[in-house]
């Protein structure tokens, strides 16, 4: 039978491993490129899965002045649907660390 400090040691070494991985997930997370659209593709969002803009693409077509509206609502559409495929895209980066740790489905880490 382990002692109480060799128990204790075992469930923070246990944690810090815990941490190390959801840094690095968190670190993997920023380096995934994810492309929102709108407009039939006529605008473009590329953000991280982290939910960080890389950049804008704005059709030639759409740069009229009387379509300033139509533009942009197709960027705030865009960014939307960016953020949207982002989130999800994390939270299964996220889930794979939690399963390879061996936390339970459902269980809500804080970060």
């Amino acid at each position: 039978m382990k002692s109480m400090e060799e128990m204790i040691q075992a469930a923070q070494q246990a944690a810090q491993t815990i941490q190390k991985q959801m840094e690095d997930a968190q670190g993997r997370l920023d380096a995934i490129e994810i492309e929102g659209v709108a407009g039939g593709g006529l605008v473009r969002i590329k953000a991280s899965a982290k939910g960080r803009v890389i950049g804008v693409s704005i059709d030639d077509s759409l740069m009229a002045a009387s379509e300033k509206g139509i533009l942009e609502d197709l960027v705030a559409a865009a960014f939307n649907d960016a953020r949207t495929r982002a989130d999800a895209t994390a939270a299964e980066e996220m889930q794979k660390v939690q399963m390879a740790a061996g936390i339970p489905p459902g269980f809500k880490l804080p970060f």
